[in-house]
């Protein structure tokens, strides 16, 4: 079976951070793929129904698939991933087969933009690689959160001239010497700077980036970490999901 996978950008959450780009490679898609993270993350789903109903054509298809479980804290992390990749592109190929017919155009909307740690376009290697798919990929950048942390805070990203280091909050404790000035944070459900940072470092903490539930929190560490981690955890508690990401400066 011959299928086109465009992987597409869609920013953050804000239906107008959509670009022209991403609106035209909407136009003839035969079937949008969603992983379905269950009732905790159907506000996310939702978010993509938004977008859809906004920029795709009418009668447009969105396919829920069931994500395979995941193990959060596994003895090898890079193992654990690559079979959850493996389970994950087992399902989508079973998706594509019964939704999208021969030489037909199958779609993911991918939060902010595929380059910046999502784990779309391994999965769509795995599918690749598959002896009974012949896939050709097409990918649409998008927003950044990053982009939109910045924007929503109306700051730059760095002093003149100094480097900006992006990382995961797993590893923000490894951040080598000399990468520490200006560090960008993602996926950081335990907000590690609580235990990396120093007092008078500055933090620009940014949720629910461009959507009605945005909340945007700056200052000393020493002085916001406490409303930080307040509002996360009631945030996280109200909506059921969280999606945020901060910049720490050296003070």
């Amino acid at each position: 079976m011959h299928v086109t996978i465009r992987v597409i950008g869609i920013g953050p959450g804000d239906p107008r951070q959509i670009t022209l780009q991403a609106i035209e490679a909407m136009a003839d898609v035969d079937a949008f793929l969603a992983l379905d993270k269950g009732t905790s993350k159907g506000g996310l789903l939702d978010a993509r129904r938004n977008i859809l109903d906004r920029h795709a054509p009418q009668g447009y298809s969105l396919i829920e698939i069931g994500d395979p479980p995941r193990d959060r804290h596994p003895a090898d992390y890079d193992a654990e991933v690559r079979r959850w990749h493996a389970a994950r592109a087992e399902v989508i190929a079973g998706a594509i087969g019964e939704h999208v017919p021969e030489a037909g155009i199958a779609a993911f909307l991918v939060w902010g933009d595929p380059a910046l740690y999502d784990s779309t376009l391994r999965i769509v290697d795995d599918l690749a690689a598959r002896d009974d798919l012949e896939v050709a990929v097409e990918v649409i950048p998008g927003v950044t959160s990053a982009s939109a942390l910045t924007a929503a805070h109306r700051i730059v990203a760095n002093r003149v001239g100094e480097p900006i280091h992006i990382t995961t909050g797993r590893r923000l404790a490894d951040t080598p010497p000399g990468a520490h000035t200006n560090q960008i944070v993602m996926l950081d459900a335990d907000l590690a700077f609580r235990h990396t940072a120093d007092a008078d470092d500055h933090i620009w903490w940014g949720a629910y980036l461009g959507t009605a539930d945005e909340i945007l929190i700056s200052g000393r560490v020493g002085d916001v970490t406490d409303e930080i981690v307040r509002a996360r955890a009631e945030a996280r508690e109200r909506i059921g999901w969280i999606m945020d990401i901060y910049l720490i400066r050296k003070g």
